[in-house]
């Protein structure tokens, strides 16, 4: 039979930290919760737990309303680091 792959456990940054409060004027904490073309990450892939992530989710969606984030990244216009102007 074929062994079973273990994988790391993932664990949550924001609790590691103990993060009570995820403000959306502060890109850099959520950056790692985005994708290249900005889109919101799963759980699964970041590791966050529920508290958090919608807690993340929000923010995102509050920083992208206030022109923070944008909401597409176009395919033409391809840019190398999407995350370069976040610091």
């Amino acid at each position: 039979m074929a062994e079973r792959r273990k994988f790391k456990k993932r664990y949550c940054k924001y609790c590691e930290a103990k993060v009570e409060f995820i403000d959306y004027k502060d890109l850099a904490m959520f950056k790692f919760s985005l994708s290249e073309r900005f889109k919101i990450m799963p759980r699964r892939l970041t590791g966050n737990c529920k508290k958090h992530q919608e807690m993340v989710t929000v923010a995102i969606k509050r920083a992208r309303q206030t022109a923070l984030i944008p909401y597409i990244v176009d395919r033409k216009n391809v840019v190398e680091n999407p995350f370069e102007f976040i610091k």
